[in-house]
């Protein structure tokens, strides 16, 4: 009964809206936000510093300013959530940091963390015409340290039925003007707007996308427009308040859109229930190199490599995300604990 009680404590540490937040076991916290007791996207006003802690900015040294390239979600102390178009031939993974922690991207805190970019993994299927199984991940070159301003992000499984979340917002850097043209604009404060989810059908009518939009994706905004995501915040968070805590889901990663802010041409997302297996199996292989099942991927030695070979079945985590590296390191321990024992008897 002793050997299985840090394991309950475990399991009960990693779900959402539970534990310490100096510690990176929980996810959709927001402890700044709470503190404040409230709430350029286009239309969107400057969020307040802490209010999406998991929201991190992709830079690239060889872009003016801030070097902001795209946005993306922090899910793991050393994994980041973003879209694939975000990283095409141009981009060079020695090129990019990413900035944690950060309102105001020209006046970087304490509080801020800067990381370079070990791997960037992109979806094997990702197709840069349809904008198809835009999704992919970057490995920072080490962990973060999770505090009141920087926290991880919560992706659901198949169990979450997102079609019923109605508190729903989106965040980013990007174009504050309703053109996607320069010279836009572009926030150096972080902006948030709320949104609305749209059912796909209506999204895929005549008089919006047409059918342009994948069953894979999610529509957020406004008929009338006047809302919307634009260039910049791609790679960045759609997220929704849980209907039951006090604690949110990032549902969506910022793709495309026609446009922004316009009528009937709401922002597309990719949604990560639905890629909530291929983002475990992709965890497992950077775990297990030996193992490798990766998609394209770059590396600060080689740009792109080969197909990814065919999904292994997810593990079954409940609402907590990847907690299986501490579950490996937990189970490692009691097996040298009980070797020991046996030796002591011997």
């Amino acid at each position: 009964m002793l050997l299985l009680l840090p394991l309950v404590l475990l399991l009960a540490a990693c779900r959402p809206g539970h534990g310490y937040y100096g510690a990176c076991d929980t996810c959709g916290m927001r402890p700044m936000a709470y503190h404040y007791n409230n709430m350029r996207i286009v239309g969107g006003t400057d969020a307040r510093h802490g209010n999406w802690p998991w929201i991190v900015s992709i830079q690239s040294y060889r872009l003016a300013g801030t070097g902001h390239l795209c946005g993306g979600s922090l899910i793991t102390p050393q994994w980041v959530l973003s879209a694939a178009h975000c990283f095409g031939h141009s981009i060079h993974i020695l090129d990019l940091r990413v900035v944690i922690g950060a309102n105001d991207l020209t006046h970087l805190g304490q509080e801020v963390e800067v990381h370079t970019v070990r791997r960037a993994i992109l979806h094997e299927y990702y197709n840069n015409r349809t904008m198809a199984n835009d999704i992919a991940l970057l490995e920072l070159d080490r962990p973060v340290h999770c505090s009141y301003y920087i926290q991880l992000a919560c992706v659901p499984d198949t169990s979450l039925r997102v079609s019923e979340l109605t508190d729903c917002w989106v965040a980013g850097w990007g174009y504050t003007g309703f053109r996607s043209v320069v010279p836009n604009p572009v926030a150096d404060v972080l902006q948030e707007a709320k949104v609305q989810l749209i059912d796909l059908h209506i999204c895929n009518s005549s008089h919006w996308y047409a059918g342009a939009v994948h069953t894979h994706n999610i529509c957020a905004g406004y008929p009338q427009g006047g809302i919307d995501t634009c260039q910049g915040d791609s790679g960045g968070p759609l997220m929704c308040r849980d209907k039951n805590a006090d604690y949110f889901w990032v549902i969506g990663v910022t793709s495309w859109g026609n446009g922004c802010g316009r009528a009937y041409q709401p922002g597309i997302y990719a949604s990560t229930q639905h890629f909530y297996s291929w983002i475990l199996m992709q965890l497992r292989a950077a775990a297990h190199p030996t193992s490798r099942t990766w998609s394209h991927f770059m590396t600060t030695s080689s740009h792109y490599h080969g197909q990814n070979a065919a999904p292994t079945q997810a593990s079954t985590s409940g609402s907590c995300p990847y907690p299986v590296q501490k579950l490996r390191e937990f189970f490692t321990g009691v097996q040298n604990l009980l070797q020991t024992l046996r030796g002591n008897k011997a």
